[in-house]
């Protein structure tokens, strides 16, 4: 909207196109003994008058708008302050009841600045000064304004301070002060009355427009015709009388008319003609001819039966006429009287109107505009307002719309407009009963707009309608349309500015491109079909979200390789951008999973979880969605958000959970292959990569994933063995072939291959495996040493063995430097550290299928890794500065340093146990709560031992004694350590002399203020040993409690990155790692042989077996589905909510049995009233002598008897 002071000029060009209409012929009113014209004014303002004949009769009787008036430029127009209302301005305009009705419209949308509408309810009846009924109100402010709101509709009505427009006014200024203040849908109320009729119109009249006009408006409760200052527009129509009713109907029925064929792209992609339902309230009997033109013009309306005589006539005349048939082709138009079923009609029709309207002097006429309102009866709907309720008045509306559009034919085309209606107001509870009950046909092409148009509104029940009724999602989502679904993110979204900053870095690569020069990023700009759309983008989102867990997404119809690097990747879509994109006319690979990274990248809920259900891998989906949520809350500012982001994380990884539990339920090897196959669709990542980058404890925490676990930590042996076993075989290897450690049967085995190598005899293959060749003593020799619980417990002795080692060359063995050092045994201990590093190589560029410098970050992001690598640096730097005289002490003090961190390492080794695992992860989090201890400590200490160093000591310079007198000395007072006798001044050896004292002897204590000090000490020690310190405990108390109560699913998680880091081990542990490492070479690299262990964890599954995988996840999620609706259904709520809706149901049925009770009592009395009339003719037929009756009348027969009296 443009600013007040631009509308003189922006509007100066009104008064050039729409005109006024002035009475210019006098056309005497005979019941005003000729001082008024018909047309309500006065002589003197006319410029001539009508004449009469040589008899003095006038030629002219009736006076008619458009002889007897002139147009003129109008003269009122602008803006309307009212007076003393303190709201915002309306906009008004006088105009011609010839003005069409487009140059309106244009003035209201494009220069009033109202919103083009969703709906249009043109609001008729109910004017003058009749009272408007209670229900009617009830209607008007609960009803019809809320569903504007929720429509964004336009609501018509006469704009003036009587009747209905006086309710709605109220409703919507009331709405207004209840609604947000940055609510989206305003509810706009235009009010189109009679510019003849405007109380204090004279206040308006200006030739150059008012900007604005101070209108007053009469202070009082009673009703009038001044305007109501809680309307947006007026539209003020001159006939060019003053005072008479009816000057704007014309006008408004034409502009309802023509906004009806005006179409509206607020609904996205699926632009529709814009719905107007007229509304009837009360009205006279001129209200029929207005109902009956607007009818033929095909446009619906809505009458409230019970509001006054015109409404209730309508809707009696529908209830009593519906029982005769009638054709629509018939035609009672041509003044002649059909027979038959049409006399009925007229008939009936006569009698409702003799009954509501009783003093109408031609009730023939009227028959007719009824009869043809009957044929139009379809474009009714009744409401009855006193039985029904205000509370689903929206709905009301819809199904008026729809019922009026709905024909003979069931071709789906003829209801796309109100499927989009339906769509835009999300009631699809409207669009099952009234659109999807079966009488209709859907095909693609009709739902393909209405479901961009719910994706992009966020409306998953219409998705879920739309493809249960006919539409295919491999057909509709194309690369092309999930592009333009990711160009209608909102500016406002995480997700957008994640996306613009890679379009960013590509518009940038693109500019320094020299055969590109300047070029790429004009179209990367300029082009509708890459900013923030390109499949490139949202697969390098994907990457930064989701990490190398997963390969990289839209690579294939992109024509990438995944070992493409990043920058190689950026260029060659800068290169395809600039063709024709043939990738984007092909189907998506994978829909549904599409739509779902679309929808969590949202942050959308319900539209998650519904894509979610209809994807395949349900498990690794919702665990990918609870990953990319996560990422996405860390990046999120706004508070809120970031709440809901991490609710809908926890809700996914919930659901991988149960669905997860129903698989291990169902068939524990299925489950076990489930956790560690490879997913074409999520990028090669499997369930157990996925969960450990998602952080999904409650994941891990489930008994088939720690089943899985424990299979491959104890290999193929017993579970059950005890620790002590495992270490005497250790030690003594010929017991691998007693009884003594328990190995898994063949039946066993052969189920360990099965899960191992991806074999399931039921779903899967169908065969049993063939079980390994080797002789039985390689074979046991394999079992024990491979197990990933004999590397650790391997690792775990030698380690225990090295630190001991460690500490006897630090303590007794550390010989000087060379030549006389170092000894044999500090040699075995640099091949030792030597062995470590080696092993730290291979888990750093041997570990994964990445690439190096993605394996190194990996790595690097390891809390434990960081510690080995400070351990091995450490060592290092030792070692190099132990080998000169000038750094040998130092070379020794890192030294003692570097056991501290090599012994710290045994924290990590203990993570397995399942009492000590928990109690690590409790320790972790309590030294970030010491962190916070310490910061407030020392703002005490620094604060506390800087005063008492200078009101102890006047001079002092030596730096070395000033810090430990301000940090040392206070931190040690908390733990009791007081030197009274420095309070006291007790001090024998001491000077004051400065030159002394700079020198280095001990200065004199002050004791100017030695009470001062001992305050101090008391606050301090208060403060610190008392407040800190119970803090910390506090901190400390809550950790504990926090953790323990998640004890175990921490463990879990835990145990799980310590088996995949021992199962990825070689089974020999350091010094001895050498052999393995030198073995694994030539294994590797000279003899080509690949690794038997990787398909412990990852497995790939290709053709029929992947499929009957797929198959049998879905058929589990559907199970967990249904028990989950099931208990949903049985819940409380959910009984309570049927209970309401089997009342309400009641409730209506009540008020029909009344309704019926009371017809039934009226018929009762009008059949009692036959009777007697009967009863009082036999009587008086027997007693006369003109019938001679052959036999006695009849008797009654029964207890009771009729009588007249």
């Amino acid at each position: 909207m443009m600013p007040n002071s631009h509308y003189p000029f922006s509007q100066s060009w009104i008064p050039k196109i729409i005109k006024k209409r002035v009475c210019t012929t006098f056309v005497e009113d005979s019941f005003s003994n000729g001082a008024l014209c018909q047309c309500g004014g006065v002589r003197e303002t006319h410029g001539s008058v009508a004449t009469g004949d040589y008899f003095g009769a006038a030629i002219v009787s009736q006076w008619d708008s458009s002889q007897h008036s002139s147009e003129y430029p109008t003269d009122a127009f602008g803006e309307l302050e009212f007076a003393g209302a303190g709201r915002r301005h309306s906009h008004f305009l006088r105009l011609s009841c010839d003005t069409p009705p487009q140059i309106v419209y244009t003035l209201m949308t494009a220069h009033w600045g109202l919103p083009s509408p969703n709906l249009v309810v043109s609001v008729v009846g109910g004017e003058g000064r009749e009272k408007v009924k209670t229900w009617v109100r009830d209607v008007l402010r609960n009803g019809l304004v809320r569903a504007a709101q929720s429509t964004g509709a336009w609501i018509l009505t006469g704009g003036l301070r009587e009747g209905v427009g006086r309710c709605v006014g109220e409703a919507v200024r009331d709405h207004g002060a209840a609604a947000p203040a940055l609510s989206q849908n305003k509810v706009i109320a235009v009010g189109v009355a009679p510019w003849g009729l405007v109380h204090n119109r004279q206040q308006l009249v200006n030739a150059q427009g008012s900007f604005p006009a101070r209108y007053y408006v009469q202070n009082t409760s009673r009703d009038s015709c001044c305007l109501d200052n809680n309307y947006q527009a007026f539209l003020l129509v001159d006939d060019g009388s003053v005072g008479r009713r009816g000057g704007e109907t014309a006008f408004r029925a034409n502009l309802e008319d023509y906004i009806s064929h005006q179409r509206t792209g607020i609904w996205g992609s699926g632009s529709i003609e814009i719905p107007v339902l007229c509304m009837l309230i009360s009205g006279e009997a001129n209200m029929l001819e207005r109902l009956d033109v607007s009818l033929r013009k095909s446009t619906p309306w809505l009458v409230l039966a019970g509001s006054g005589p015109a409404a209730d006539f309508i809707g009696e005349l529908l209830a009593v006429l519906s029982s005769v048939p009638l054709s629509p082709a018939s035609s009672i138009s041509d003044g002649e009287t059909p027979e038959g079923p049409i006399t009925e009609l007229r008939e009936r029709a006569l009698d409702k109107i003799r009954k509501h309207f009783p003093a109408e002097t031609d009730p023939e006429k009227l028959v007719d505009s009824a009869l043809s309102i009957f044929q139009n009866r379809d474009l009714i709907t009744v409401f009855h307002g006193e039985q029904e309720g205000p509370d689903d008045f929206d709905t009301v509306l819809l199904k008026a719309l729809v019922r009026a559009s709905k024909r003979v034919s069931t071709d789906a085309s003829e209801y796309t407009e109100e499927l989009k209606l339906a769509v835009a107001w999300n009631r699809v509870d409207i669009a099952k009963t009234e659109l999807f009950n079966g009488d209709i046909q859907w095909k693609y092409d009709d739902l393909e707009d209405s479901m961009t148009d719910a994706l992009i509104n966020d409306k998953p029940q219409f998705v879920r309608l739309f493809c249960e009724n006919g539409l295919n999602i491999l057909d509709y989502l194309t690369y092309r349309r999930l592009e333009d679904l990711y160009r209608s993110l909102s500016d406002s979204t995480l997700a957008y500015n994640l996306l613009q900053r890679r379009l960013n870095e590509r518009q940038g690569l693109a500019a320094s491109m020299p055969h590109l020069d300047g070029a790429m990023p004009g179209s990367l700009l300029d082009s509708p079909q890459s900013p923030i759309t390109g499949s490139s983008l949202v697969s390098r989102l994907l990457w930064d979200l989701l990490g190398d867990v997963c390969q990289p997404f839209y690579y294939g119809p992109l024509g990438l390789s995944h070992s493409t690097s990043t920058r190689r990747a950026l260029k060659q879509v800068n290169k395809l951008l600039l063709g024709d994109c043939p990738y984007r006319d092909q189907r998506c690979l994978s829909p549904w999973a599409s739509l779902f990274i679309w929808a969590v990248l949202q942050n959308r809920s319900d539209m998650a979880v519904y894509f979610w259900e209809m994807a395949g891998e349900s498990v690794l989906s919702a665990l990918s969605g609870c990953k990319m949520l996560r990422e996405l809350s860390k990046l999120e500012s706004e508070t809120e958000t970031k709440l809901s982001m991490k609710e809908l994380a926890q809700r996914f990884e919930n659901l991988a959970h149960d669905v997860f539990g129903e698989c291990y339920q169902s068939s524990e090897s299925r489950s076990f292959t489930l956790l560690i196959r490879k997913s074409p669709v999520w990028g090669g990542a499997t369930c157990l990569q996925m969960a450990t980058a998602a952080d999904a404890r409650v994941f891990f925490s489930h008994d088939g994933v720690q089943s899985l676990l424990s299979q491959i930590w104890w290999g193929d042996m017993d579970r059950s063995t005890e620790v002590w076993k495992l270490v005497l075989t250790f030690f003594i290897p010929p017991l691998v072939y007693t009884d003594l450690i328990n190995f898994r049967s063949q039946e066993e085995e052969v189920k360990s291959l099965e899960v191992h190598h991806g074999r399931d005899t039921d779903s899967l293959d169908g065969s049993f495996p063939s079980t390994s060749k080797h002789p039985f003593v390689v074979l046991r020799w394999r079992q024990f040493w491979f197990a990933p619980v004999t590397s650790f417990l391997g690792n775990v002795l030698m380690y225990f063995l090295f630190l001991c080692l460690f500490a006897y060359v630090l303590l007794v063995d550390f010989k000087p430097p060379p030549p006389d050092g170092p000894a044999t045994l500090e040699f075995v201990l640099y091949f030792w550290v030597f062995t470590l590093v080696c092993e730290e190589i291979r888990q750093t560029f041997f570990v994964g299928s990445t690439t190096v410098l993605q394996r190194m970050k990996n790595y690097i992001q390891d809390v434990w890794n960081k510690c080995d690598l400070t351990a091995i640096s450490l060592f290092s730097l030792a070692l190099c500065c132990r080998m000169f005289p000038w750094s040998y002490e130092f070379g020794r003090a890192v030294m003692a340093l570097d056991f501290m961190v090599f012994t710290l390492r045994l924290i990590h080794i203990f993570a397995i146990h399942k009492q000590l695992g928990p109690k690590i992860i409790i320790v972790g989090k309590m030294m970030k709560d010491v962190f916070f201890f310490l910061f407030f400590l020392a703002v005490w200490l620094m604060a506390y031992g800087v005063a008492n160093q200078a009101l102890l000591y006047a001079y002092d310079p030596r730096p070395g004694w000033i810090f430990r007198r301000v940090f040392y000395r206070p931190y040690l007072h908390i733990f009791g350590q007081i030197p009274i006798h420095e309070m006291d001044g007790e001090w024998l050896k001491c000077t004051n002399d400065t030159t002394l004292i700079e020198a280095g002897a001990e200065p004199c204590l002050s004791t100017y203020a030695n009470w001062l000090v001992v305050i101090l000490l008391v606050i301090y020690l208060l403060v610190t040993n008392i407040l800190l310190v119970n803090l910390l405990i506090a901190m400390f108390s809550y950790t504990f409690s926090k953790v323990q109560e998640n004890s175990d699913t921490h463990w879990k998680f835990q145990r799980y990155n310590l088996i995949v880091e021992y199962h990825s081990r070689p089974c020999l542990a350091p010094p001895f790692l050498i052999i393995s490492h030198i073995h694994l070479f030539f294994k590797r690299f000279v003899r080509g042989i690949p690794s038997v262990k990787i398909k412990h964890f990852v497995l790939e599954l290709r053709g029929r077996k992947a499929s009957r995988l797929n198959t049998w996840e879905a058929i589990q999620k559907e199970n967990f589905l249904s028990a989950q609706n099931k208990r949903q259904r049985e819940s409380d709520t959910a009984r309570l909510k049927r209970t309401s809706v089997k009342v309400d149901s009641v409730l209506k049925q009540m008020s029909e049995i009344r309704d019926h009770d009371r017809r039934l009592r009226v018929l009762e009395a009008e059949l009692e009233y036959c009777c007697g009339a009967l009863s009082w003719m036999v009587d008086a037929l027997s007693q006369s002598n003109l019938i001679r009756a052959s036999r006695p009348p009849p008797l009654l027969r029964g207890n009771s008897s009729f009588s007249p009296w």
